[in-house]
């Protein structure tokens, strides 16, 4: 067990009062959760202000109260630690209680608001096919070598997030790639961490509920890039606008990849299929498995941070070629029905795009393209029409649905969304609350050679509705329905 003081290695302190030579046995931030000897933490959320709850904490055996705020009444056998922040003082406590993992690993974050999730996954298949030990942190699962541990968010708070670098370490892992969500760096969840280096997708409208400006959102995806340390690597997307933003303070040698522009690593697109994109990749020519002009930026992100971390280019991209995409993305629904169906997890305006883009440059003739897309509640309003613009416009038919509603009602998101449908499009729109019906709806429609795209929570098994997580699987749904019509007919 570490002693307290050491635990405070590189904290900012107010003061401290009482024993710091004592054991903390745990860190723990659910004051329901303390036994003797533990180290509460009393973080300023959003809903619940941990301050509240250090009474609770003392009077259920806490060793010691790490706080912003000291309180009235002092616990003579309790240590107390006055922090300017909490939540920034807790990633340094979370790393010096578990060793400090991250120095301990290549660990390599990837921020952006889309693409996190599939640059991440793919890097860690990338790098166990190179032979490594390895853990993923992302949106979708979270992975030490072949386990597979429960996820629910993108990047855990601290205490939980160097728990698992620590399981990694313990467990043999040499590289670690995790997604770095833009709460997670305003929150501090990543503060105290030992970055290898960090990489750049793009940014797009999304999570304005909670950073309010576009402005705010930018910088904290660059928060992430300005605290990189100069031994670290940090890689931009060349061609995103906002791309070279995000190096513009950093301290870590830049890289850039690209497309369309100039970068260290240059790709660009020779043929785009159902199958598969052939690309030539810093002058190879190679196939590879995932769809879209989307996943060329993500491939070629993820062979510059192999080659940048110096594994063999030709090696990475033969095992590269072989991979497949993240669950959820862009996933093909396989059934006899002649339809082809999709399943993404795009639920932002840009994401959209992206994906009925590119189901376009599929069409070879009078296919139809019905898209079943939603909303999730207590999220960005301002997205909610933007994203039924984009379904009507490039769509033949749309379902607008709930998607998770969590807190609010389902029929006042969907009307919310109609707000983007212009009149010329009434026409081609249903609107249909209950998810299972539109999808039904969407299948019942869909003729043989026709498209169906189910997009917005790709690979979650669940609906949150009410604070409550109701099994759903678009895909299974979605193959269920196909069956099921076509079946009749």
């Amino acid at each position: 067990m570490p002693l307290l003081k050491d635990i405070l290695y590189k904290v900012s302190l107010q003061q401290t009062l009482g024993d710091m030579e004592a054991d903390i046995t745990a860190l723990v931030l659910d004051s329901r959760k303390i036994g003797p000897g533990c180290a509460f933490i009393a973080i300023r959320g959003a809903q619940v202000d941990g301050h509240d709850y250090i009474a609770k904490a003392v009077e259920a055996g806490a060793g010691a109260i790490v706080c912003e705020v000291l309180p009235a009444d002092l616990a003579e056998d309790v240590a107390y630690i006055e922090v300017k922040n909490s939540a920034e003082a807790m990633g340094i406590i979370a790393s010096n209680f578990y060793g400090r993992p991250s120095e301990k690993l290549a660990l390599v974050g990837v921020t952006g608001t889309n693409g996190k999730t599939t640059c991440a996954t793919l890097l860690y298949d990338l790098f166990r096919e190179l032979g490594y030990n390895v853990g993923l942190l992302s949106t979708v699962e979270n992975k030490i070598n072949d386990e597979v541990l429960v996820t629910t968010h993108t990047t855990p708070h601290a205490i939980k997030l160097n728990e698992l670098l620590d399981q990694m370490v313990s467990k043999g892992c040499t590289h670690c790639f995790m997604e770095v969500s833009s709460h997670a760096v305003v929150q501090h969840r990543i503060t105290g961490l030992s970055f290898k280096g960090g990489f750049f997708t793009n940014i797009t409208h999304d999570h304005l509920d909670y950073h309010k400006t576009f402005d705010e959102y930018i910088k904290a995806k660059k928060g992430f890039f300005d605290n990189l340390p100069a031994m670290a690597f940090a890689l931009t997307n060349g061609d995103d606008k906002r791309g070279p933003v995000m190096l513009q303070n950093t301290k870590a040698t830049r890289f850039r990849y690209a497309l369309k522009s100039m970068g260290d690593y240059k790709s660009r697109v020779l043929s785009s299929t159902l199958q598969g994109l052939e690309m030539n990749m810093n002058g190879r020519d190679v196939w590879f498995k995932l769809i879209g002009d989307f996943n060329a930026y993500n491939l070629t992100a993820v062979f510059a941070v192999a080659s940048i971390m110096g594994e063999d280019e030709d090696i990475v991209l033969e095992h590269l070629s072989n991979l497949n995409p993240a669950p959820g993305r862009f996933e093909q629904v396989m059934t006899n029905t002649g339809v082809t169906a999709i399943v993404d997890y795009a639920h932002t305006p840009d994401a959209l795009e992206n994906v009925l883009e590119t189901i376009k440059k599929f069409r070879t003739g009078n296919e139809k393209v019905i898209t079943v897309v939603g909303c999730g509640g207590n999220r960005d309003k301002d997205k909610r029409p933007e994203m039924a613009r984009i379904a009507c416009e490039l769509s033949d038919k749309v379902v607008l649905t709930s998607d998770n509603p969590r807190n609010e009602e389902p029929g006042a998101i969907i009307e919310d969304m109609q707000k983007g449908v212009s009149p010329s499009n009434y026409r081609k729109t249903l609107v249909m609350a209950d998810r299972k019906e539109a999808i039904k709806t969407a299948s019942s429609l869909a003729e043989p050679k026709d498209i169906i795209l189910v997009a917005g929570k790709g690979h979650e098994t669940y609906q949150e509705i009410e604070g409550e997580r109701f099994p759903f699987d678009d895909r299974e749904v979605l193959k269920e329905m196909l069956n099921l019509i076509h079946k009749q007919n």
